[in-house]
């Protein structure tokens, strides 16, 4: 029971580190303005 535990607490572990990485491994100064949004 507790290598299940384990083994379920690691899957989790690993998804939230991939969407994490995802999220903010962007490009450093954020993204290019588009072509149809007004400067402010």
């Amino acid at each position: 029971m507790l290598a299940l535990f384990l083994e379920a607490m690691l899957a989790m572990v690993v998804f939230i580190f991939i969407v994490w990485w995802t999220m903010f491994s962007g490009r450093k100064k954020g993204e290019p303005p588009r072509d149809d949004e007004s400067p402010r």
